[in-house]
């Protein structure tokens, strides 16, 4: 008979309870992010790179242009100076007489003073294509002409192309003759201020004009208001001042041959030919009629001041490096 085994028999054990683990970031998730922050990096780097070396280049081409531009105008300038034999000398005087432009004051009388300055100049020219502008330009011109005239004793003659009309006429009458063409046009002396007035539509669109002043006549003229009469008057005796200037200025320079009717100052113009009738002109003739004929000396030299190329660069240069100097200044640090 077959005992029973008292052997205690091994159940199995029990699984132990696990424990939960600590989420950790996978170790590829960290390197992609360094990977892109090191891509980052070295993209940023070339980039700073690139900007200071595109910099450089441009800074470097102006300062190249720069150079450029000095030497032409000083070759120019040598060139000018060159000592000449017996010639008429020519100034322009186009377009209108303003601050600022072709024809301004400061323009013609660099041109004028190297002319007149010029040994071999037998006379001076001044051609002339405008219709006026600024009375104080040419009054500018007018005073340092005849300076010039007394100062260097050579006689100066007006040729006028198309038109001197206003304050052109004006710098003409400085001249010792005016010639002109026969269709040329001629006179406008007079005055005027323009401008227009806007409150009556204002009104019909509903739009209120505030406008604040320290003084009473601080707004006069304004265009969306209505004229006070009394500054209308102001404005008049001002525009006739200089009016009587002006019909002085053509007196003093016209002198006896000018032949005065009650319409020569009214600001109405004239053909050349009626002109010279008048007496506001001397004759028919271009410049070459006047080098050959009148002055003697047919080779002619233009001493107008033109701004050339290398000019305009020059002062693109200096403006650029000027805006430069003011970043540069306003990037270093205040001190309180």
């Amino acid at each position: 008979m077959t005992q029973p085994d008292d052997t205690p028999s091994t159940a199995p054990s029990a699984a132990p309870a696990s424990t939960p683990a600590t989420p950790v970031a996978p170790a590829a998730s960290r390197g992609a992010f360094d990977h892109v922050m090191e891509q980052f990096a070295r993209d940023y780097l070339r980039d700073r790179r690139s900007s200071r070396r595109w910099s450089l280049f441009f800074r470097l081409g102006w300062l190249g242009l720069g150079l450029f531009a000095a030497w032409t105008v000083y070759s120019e300038n040598r060139h000018n100076s060159a000592p000449t034999g017996p010639h008429t000398a020519l100034v322009d005087l186009r377009g209108e007489i303003a601050s600022g432009g072709e024809a301004s004051a400061e323009v013609l009388l660099s041109g004028l003073k190297d002319a007149f300055e010029d040994v071999g100049a037998q006379a001076v020219v001044l051609r002339i294509n405008s219709p006026g502008g600024s009375p104080v330009q040419a009054g500018i011109v007018y005073d340092e002409l005849r300076r010039l005239k007394e100062k260097h004793h050579k006689k100066v003659y007006a040729v006028v192309e198309e038109s001197a009309a206003s304050g052109a006429y004006y710098i003409a009458v400085a001249a010792d003759e005016i010639y002109v063409d026969k269709a040329s046009i001629v006179g406008s002396i007079g005055v005027l201020m323009d401008g227009f007035g806007f409150e009556e539509v204002m009104k019909k669109v509903g739009v209120e004009r505030r406008l604040l002043t320290a003084g009473s006549n601080k707004g006069m003229l304004d265009p969306f208001s209505p004229l006070d009469e009394k500054q209308r008057g102001y404005a008049q005796t001002m525009l006739d001042q200089i009016h009587r200037q002006f019909i002085d200025t053509v007196k003093e320079g016209r002198g006896k041959r000018l032949k005065e009717t009650p319409e020569t100052f009214s600001g109405l113009f004239w053909s050349g030919e009626e002109a010279i009738k008048m007496g506001l002109a001397d004759g028919i003739g271009n410049l070459d009629y006047v080098a050959r004929e009148v002055i003697k000396a047919e080779d002619i030299i233009d001493y107008t001041t033109k701004e050339n190329v290398a000019e305009r660069l020059a002062k693109r240069f200096g403006a650029s490096l000027g805006e430069g100097a003011v970043r540069a200044l306003r990037a270093l640090p205040a001190v309180h």
